[in-house]
């Protein structure tokens, strides 16, 4: 069974957690982890930390995507890891391919139904809500005409669709990626 591996930042901690993939009908979507749309430096400058990180007290004004955008950085990998939380560089092999990929709705607009019409998919939930949100490179933002109803922002669930490689930016958040959406449904393990 393939485990699906997401990387996020929570409250300043880059955390690596994992679930067992669901290989329900994906013969024509290929199954992707969330970290195969990052750039290996960028996945390298989140796992390596600048240790200064580690003083900053939780909730305090130093607890901030945009104070740590702010510092001046002289130190090479603080500088690569500061770069990577807001990373737009995206892998161009996906441009046009056909992926599943397990994630969180965090929505952007609804129709008169009470349906999302518009939202981003992110690899953890309280992104761009909760927390400070995924860099643009983990975030894949999706129009939908038809809607989806959505009865809990808790609920992950599987997304199948075609990429493009389009930057979108709303006041939640940036995505680097689109999808078009295909298929979806709740996640189940």
């Amino acid at each position: 069974m393939k485990v699906a591996a997401y990387v996020f930042i929570a409250s300043g901690i880059l955390i690596v957690s994992s679930a067992p993939a669901v290989s329900a009908d994906a013969q024509s979507y290929e199954e992707i982890d969330w970290t195969e749309l990052m750039p290996a430096e960028d996945l390298s400058a989140l796992l390596n930390r600048p240790a200064f990180l580690d003083d900053i007290a939780d909730g305090s004004a130093q607890d901030s995507l945009d104070s740590f955008q702010q510092r001046q950085l002289e130190d090479e990998q603080a500088q690569q890891y500061q770069a990577a939380l807001s990373s737009t560089r995206v892998i161009q092999e996906f441009d046009g391919k056909a992926i599943r990929i397990p994630g969180f709705i965090v929505p952007l607009e609804q129709n008169e139904d009470k349906e999302v019409t518009r939202f981003f998919i992110v690899p953890y939930f309280g992104a761009c809500l909760h927390m400070p949100p995924p860099p643009p490179n983990q975030i894949l933002y999706v129009e939908s005409e038809q809607g989806i109803t959505l009865e809990n922002l808790y609920d992950p669930y599987w997304f199948e669709g075609i990429v493009s490689i389009e930057q979108k930016v709303d006041a939640m958040g940036t995505s680097a990626y689109s999808l078009s959406l295909d298929n979806y449904a709740l996640y189940e393990e």
